[in-house]
């Protein structure tokens, strides 16, 4: 079956190509993806997949049956959605909108869940049982994963596999990773309230500029001093607001921000642990304080058998030495986690790095990619599918 699929791949693949510098050169933001759904839809219905559009909003569903009595049914999720970047790549065929590129290596996702859903297409015999294909948008915004499942994307699934671009692997290599591979992420956000004054008097004043710059400091601080430095923890403030004035005294300030852990416990503690030391140093300097503290979403935890079936699919595909385990997770987010929450999954990482050409790491205007590994991440996937519906230990066999 390998060779099979490998044949086809390399008979699909300057379709492939052609595929993925269209979706590049086109690229929508989230929750926006109306054309790539489109052109999504259309690619699996001429391959005779049935489909299902307006999935959460702007997704699509494409659902193949095989030839096999197997009752089970596994999914391959691909996101759509592009960044609102300007590029400065200079490729031939760089994005044709001002302001939007495909910066995370979305065009590469949907291009090869559409490589797998062809290639399945023409070996019914490798369909065992049921296969389903996400095309989620606005995974940037993680919110287009809870559409879908909103939508009923989820139901009747067994198991979920998807896959990321990762510029720190060689194109032509994949990276595995067993348990946590993601952060849990949430949105923070603190206004202090002080009273306004003269900013030659600010004794007569309680100054929120200042209060927010302790609480900055102390949030920091306090990350090194009271939580445990064997669970990752990255709090960052990205935007600061307030003052009306040079020479007034603020009597407000908002601070919005991004907090992310790996840890369980960590994690289900930190709006206390956040809002003590807020309260604290507000309460030091006779300030007020509102949080509002914003759950986002878990991190991905990779299920055991189903990263077993990936990792072997890869090492069979491209050889042992193209196979990287690896050993420590991401602080990125990824809301292919709550997929998880409905069935088990694993996502892996596809090498994108390339040999001759600077490597620009993922969101960056200059980011791009070594289009070999649009075949490196095709056939693994399409054989780790036919894998799972071999193993007779599959869940919910």
């Amino acid at each position: 079956m390998l060779d099979q699929i490998k044949n086809l791949s390399q008979k699909l693949n300057p379709r492939l190509l052609e595929i993925h510098r269209h979706l590049h050169a086109n690229p929508e933001l989230s929750g926006q993806e109306y054309q790539t759904s489109a052109y999504v839809a259309g690619v699996l219905s001429s391959c005779g997949i049935r489909v299902r559009e307006a999935v959460g909003k702007t997704g699509v569903i494409g659902e193949l049956s095989g030839l096999g009595k197997d009752k089970r049914m596994i999914a391959l999720r691909a996101d759509m959605d592009a960044l609102p970047i300007e590029e400065r790549t200079n490729l031939g065929y760089s994005s044709s909108k001002p302001g939007v590129m495909h910066a995370c290596g979305h065009d590469v996702h949907t291009t090869v869940g559409l490589g797998v859903a062809m290639i399945l297409s023409q070996l019914p015999e490798a369909v065992l049982g049921k296969v389903r294909f996400l095309f989620q948008p606005a995974e940037e915004i993680a919110q287009g994963a809870r559409w879908m499942i909103k939508d009923g994307a989820m139901q009747g699934v067994d198991a979920i596999l998807s896959l990321h671009v990762f510029p720190s692997i060689p194109a032509r290599s994949i990276g595995i990773r067993y348990g946590t591979l993601t952060a849990a992420t949430d949105d923070l956000e603190i206004i202090i309230q002080g009273e306004s004054g003269h900013g030659a008097r600010p004794h007569e004043a309680v100054d929120a500029i200042w209060i927010a710059a302790q609480v900055i400091t102390s949030l920091q601080q306090a990350i090194s001093r009271t939580q445990n430095p064997l669970r990752p923890l990255v709090l960052s403030i990205g935007q600061i607001n307030g003052g009306r004035a040079p020479n007034i005294i603020a009597d407000q300030v908002k601070m919005t921000g991004t907090v992310r852990s790996i840890h369980p416990e960590t994690h289900a503690n930190l709006p206390d642990w956040i809002e003590s030391i807020v309260s604290n140093v507000s309460r030091t300097y006779q300030a007020s304080y509102q949080i509002k503290y914003t759950r986002g979403v878990p991190s991905v935890q990779n299920d055991s058998f189903l990263t077993q079936i990936l990792e072997d699919a890869s090492k069979e595909s491209w050889g042992r030495e193209n196979v990287k385990i690896l050993t420590e997770p991401s602080l990125g987010a990824e809301d292919f986690s709550l997929y998880l929450e409905h069935a088990p999954g694993s996502m892996l990482r596809l090498g994108v790095g390339s040999e001759n050409k600077q490597n620009y790491p993922l969101h960056h205007p200059q980011f791009h990619v070594d289009e070999h590994c649009i075949m490196t991440g095709v056939v693994p996937i399409a054989y780790a599918i036919y894998k799972y519906f071999l193993n007779s230990s599959s869940p919910n066999n």
